[in-house]
């Protein structure tokens, strides 16, 4: 992954972009901010995770689905196994997403992450277990998201591969069929 955003070149969604980002900055500028406005851990606690959901939320439904064409979901099915689900959009719409986007989408992902794991390794030195629980709860999304789009993105890209094979043996096939009808 490129560490520097394409060059000379917009945002296709500048509001979802927006929006993306809004709820990463609103859970980390929050936890930051609200002891120095709020003695309550219950109420740091609970908007921290509240904007921490909201973010995990318009990741994975929104922002996820316009920037990059990924969206992965969980369901457990009839023997209580757990089933990973994707969506991913075709080859030649993948193809055509915006570069600028989709470095917005992965960085600020990663980058959310790491800022939790952070503050999770600072609340540990300074020997602060409900800071922790609250840090805990923010990166478990973060990861979940993290997890979530991976393997949507390695699975659209074993599809992609799959329907790249599957044209060409058809072609060749159809090739093969022509040249001995031919004959």
């Amino acid at each position: 992954m490129d560490l520097n955003p394409p060059a000379g070149e917009n945002y296709a969604n500048p509001r979802i972009c927006f929006f993306h980002v809004l709820f990463k900055a609103g859970a980390l500028a929050f936890y930051i901010l609200s002891a120095l406005f709020f003695d309550s851990f219950v109420i740091i606690f609970v908007v921290t995770v509240l904007l921490s959901a909201l973010d995990f939320w318009v990741v994975k439904n929104v922002s996820g689905r316009i920037l990059v064409g990924l969206r992965w979901w969980n369901e457990i099915d009839d023997n209580g196994e757990s089933v990973w689900k994707f969506e991913c959009l075709d080859q030649e719409s993948l193809a055509r997403m915006n570069k600028k986007d989709s470095w917005l989408f992965w960085w600020t992902l990663y980058l959310t992450a790491v800022v939790w794991i952070f503050f999770g390794i600072f609340s540990l030195i300074r020997f602060q277990a409900d800071y922790l629980l609250v840090v805990g709860v923010c990166l478990t999304l973060s990861v979940a998201n993290i997890v979530g789009f991976t393997k949507c993105r390695k699975d659209a890209k074993k599809q992609i591969q799959a329907f790249a094979s599957q044209t060409i043996a058809n072609r060749f096939q159809s090739t093969l069929q022509s040249a001995f009808s031919v004959v």
